[in-house]
């Protein structure tokens, strides 16, 4: 299943510990980087294109990443902005989300993927934030040059070891109702929600930012550590056999 045989980090592979990532048709760069940053610590990575019939109990974590904005007919909006959409994606990553939470495997989104994620949990988008932006650039950063305020506490802000970091931008969408049993973890300079995570159940974070094109940076690197550590706990926990058999 895994479409890697080599790991160049320095962490050793947990036997059949695999990741699935959640793209679209083609893959880009930034989901090259995503394996990477998942194999640096130790994962195998299993691309799923839109459409894909994935039994996500094979998993052992789910990352959705970035990519075309998410309907608006799954908030109950029209579109109101010129977007590319991906029907197909969304419903497959709406089943994925599904089957993650009846199992209860972990799920880091990225950018889109954080937006489906509080989509699926009955949250709805700001379709175009740019022209609300007030104490923040209009336009995208690749670079870490945008300020984000972490809460504490929070998995996110244990992670990154900071109250106070800086991250690239390269969205138009943000999160406006947030979903049932979420948490926002950080904001930006105008208070757009730049993370969040879940209250209850499986370990789930969405993140607004690309922390893909960021792994020159260690705070950004253990987000796909931290990932990996909780996908390994959850499948270690899996193969641990009943202990009611006293």
């Amino acid at each position: 299943m895994s479409e890697q045989s080599e790991n160049p980090g320095r962490e050793p592979e947990t036997p059949g510990l695999t990741i699935g990532i959640s793209g679209p048709a083609r893959k880009s760069l930034a989901h090259r980087l995503i394996s990477l940053g998942l194999r640096l610590h130790g994962a195998r990575t299993y691309y799923i294109r839109p459409g894909s019939r994935v039994d996500v109990s094979l998993l052992d974590g789910l990352v959705l990443s970035g990519g075309t904005h998410v309907h608006p007919e799954r908030y109950g909006q029209e579109p109101k902005v010129t977007a590319r959409y991906d029907r197909m994606r969304d419903a497959t990553d709406q089943s994925l989300l599904e089957q993650a939470e009846r199992i209860g495997i972990p799920v880091l989104g990225i950018c889109r993927g954080a937006q489906f994620i509080n989509v699926f949990h009955n949250g709805s988008l700001c379709q175009n934030v740019t022209p609300l932006r007030v104490n923040t650039r209009h336009r995208p950063l690749l670079l870490p040059l945008q300020t984000v305020r972490l809460v504490e506490p929070s998995r996110l802000r244990e992670v990154m070891e900071s109250p106070v970091i800086g991250a690239n931008r390269i969205h138009s969408q943000t999160i406006k109702r947030l979903g049932r049993n979420l948490r926002v973890t950080a904001v930006d300079n105008d208070l757009f929600v730049q993370a969040i995570e879940n209250t209850r159940g499986q370990w789930l974070m969405g993140i607004q930012w690309h922390p893909e094109y960021l792994l020159y940076h260690s705070g950004h690197r253990r987000i796909f550590g931290n990932f990996v550590d909780a996908a390994r706990r959850f499948k270690l926990a899996r193969l641990e056999p009943d202990s009611d058999d006293a």
